[in-house]
Order: C-alpha cells, then sequence, then structure tokens
C-alpha cells in the first residue's frame, strides 16, 4: 500500500535571520490527523521552523510544501483558508473585544464582492463556543485571564476553518493549571479532526498531550517519532546536555522525564 504525502511538510529547508542560519538541511513531514510538538533547547530553531511551515519565514533553500505545492507560491488566501498560524504571545489592540478578536479569523473568506455573511457569523459563534468563551464575547480581551486570553487567541485561528493549526509555545507565561486547561482543548480539537503542530518547553507535557515528537538541536532534526520512541535518557543527554532518568508516568503511562541534578 502506497504511503499517503502529508498535507504538510518541509524539504531541505535553510533558515536565517540576516546572516546568521538557524536552520540548516531539515525534513519534516507532519503526520496528518495527529498533535506533533516541536521540542529542543532554547536556540535550536523551533519557533523558526514553525514560522517558515506559516509561511511566515521565507526559507533560504528548500520548501515548505502544502498540499504537495510550495506553500510560498500559492495565494496568501488561500494558504490561510488552509492553515491556521497562533504566533508566540500575540497582543490584541487595546479594547478589541473577544467576539471581534474570533472575527479576524474571517478575514481570509472576505472580499469586495463577499460582506460579512450568516455564515462567518456561525464560524465565529462556533469557534467561541468550541473555547468556552460564547458567554464572554462582549468582554475586552485586555480583561481575560492568561488562559483564558490564549483560549480567544486559538478561538480567532478556529473561526478561519483550517484543520491545521500551527501553535507557537501556546503555553507560554501560563500557570500550570492554564497549560493544562489549554493542552486538553488542543487535545479537544484533535478529536474533531484538525492535525496540530505546537512548539512546547515542558517534555512531560509534550509526552503527555501529543502523538509525534519532533526534537531539533542546532537547527537540524536529532529525532522524531512517538514519545516512548524520542524520550530516552540518550536523547535527552544529547539534545539538551542533561542526565535524566526517564520512567512511564503512571496517570498517562507516557514517558516521564525526571531530570538528574548536576550537584553531587
Amino acid at each position: 500500500m502506497l504511503k499517503t504525502a502529508a498535507r504538510l511538510s518541509a524539504e531541505g529547508l535553510r533558515l536565517a535571520y540576516d546572516g546568521r542560519v538557524v536552520v540548516d538541511g531539515l525534513d519534516l513531514e507532519v503526520p496528518d490527523g495527529k498533535v506533533t510538538a516541536v521540542i529542543g533547547p532554547n536556540g535550536c530553531g523551533k519557533s523558526t521552523t514553525l514560522r517558515a511551515l506559516g509561511r511566515l519565514l521565507r526559507p533560504r533553500e528548500g520548501a515548505v510544501l502544502l498540499d504537495g505545492r510550495r506553500i510560498e507560491k500559492l495565494p496568501t488566501k488561500e494558504v490561510a483558508r488552509a492553515l491556521g498560524v497562533l504566533p508566540q504571545s500575540p497582543v490584541a489592540p487595546g479594547g478589541l473585544t473577544v467576539g471581534e478578536l474570533a472575527a479576524r479569523g474571517r478575514h481570509p473568506h472576505q472580499s469586495w464582492y463577499r460582506p460579512w455573511s450568516e455564515q462567518d457569523e456561525e464560524a465565529v459563534t462556533a469557534a467561541l463556543a468550541r473555547t468556552g468563551l460564547l458567554d464572554l464575547r462582549e468582554r475586552p480581551v485586555e480583561e481575560l485571564s492568561g488562559g483564558q486570553r490564549q483560549r480567544a487567541w486559538i478561538a480567532m485561528v478556529l473561526a478561519q476553518g483550517t484543520d491545521l493549526l500551527l501553535l507557537d509555545e501556546p503555553t507560554t507565561y501560563l500557570d500550570l493549571a492554564h497549560q493544562i486547561d489549554v493542552l486538553d482543548l488542543v487535545r479537544e480539537l484533535n478529536g474533531d479532526g484538525h492535525t496540530i503542530v505546537m512548539v512546547l518547553h515542558d517534555l512531560n507535557l509534550a509526552a503527555r498531550y501529543c502523538d509525534h515528537l519532533v526534537a531539533m538541536r542546532d537547527g537540524r532534526v536529532a529525532a522524531q517519532g512517538a514519545p516512548a520512541e524520542v524520550l530516552t535518557s540518550e536523547l535527552v543527554r544529547e539534545v539538551f546536555g542533561l542526565e535524566a532518568q526517564i520512567i512511564t508516568d503512571p496517570s498517562a503511562g507516557t514517558p516521564l522525564v525526571i531530570p538528574l541534578s548536576r550537584l553531587r
């Protein structure tokens, strides 16, 4: 049986800011219908790779392919109708309500001959309901808690009507309870049929909530696969420069990384 090509993939990516190369020779296939986490130490190219996958950064070499076509050659609105991107720590304009933020996700579907429609209204209402924010529709985004604010941004991406979601560090600056809240939502969205790629720092949360891990080091993929295959003591040592014991999480049955202190 022939393997079906992934909807989103990268071939030979070389990514740089000015003259500084951050990612070099990266090949990646995003598993359809799964939750994927990109992990690795600071500065290894995780967010840079996600930006390239979302067409926010043009490769110096190589290509990102969306449905088998080079993403940079596709019309912007066509990409936005297929791929939703939530950047790291987004900021909403002052006074913008939750409903207005979610409505911005409908921009790819708008044109001079297609004004706001009942379909757009239904998409926004459904996105707010899915993220548990329907009752906060008129609340200014700036008045929300951290977890609510992150869900409001996810509602905006959902309103786009895409089935591919890229989330750059969606749990950054959230306390543990709100991290779990956001990641529970991610799993629910995956159950609805969304393919999700996110950058995460917490290895144990990545192992618990994701089907597929991509471990990066120095701008390259060091390992990728199921959490139990990727998260080994050897991998943690190689990628993070840290000694760790890997045990089985008694609650989730997933790998649990126990860092070992360098103090003796």
